[in-house]
């Protein structure tokens, strides 16, 4: 299995916002894809001083072929959306994790 894991810092001045439109919108805008079989959100409690709140939005996919398809057909698209919705208020960086046991 691979973890699809997005760590997105988001400013305080929208996160109510965000968090929100990420619940209701994005991320089952994302699993619409049909190429995740579950996700989970998680609030990062460890503080970098960064400034703003830190969360590790997590899909769940049975293959990295199921992984390349969303990023290449799917992920653009939704990125795009996130950004312009949420410019300059937010930084974002992705990491995959391969399910050892």
């Amino acid at each position: 299995m691979i973890i699809y894991n997005v760590t997105v810092n988001i400013d305080n001045s929208v996160h109510d916002d965000w968090l929100e439109w990420m619940q209701r919108v994005h991320i089952q805008e994302v699993m619409l894809s049909g190429l995740f079989i579950e996700n989970r959100i998680y609030k990062v409690l460890s503080d970098d001083g960064a400034g703003g709140t830190t969360y590790s939005i997590q899909y769940v996919c049975n293959s990295m072929k199921e992984y390349e398809q969303y990023r290449d057909i799917f992920a653009p698209a939704l990125q795009a959306l996130h950004s312009n919705r949420y410019k300059d208020k937010f930084v974002a960086f992705r990491t995959l994790l391969e399910v050892v046991k």
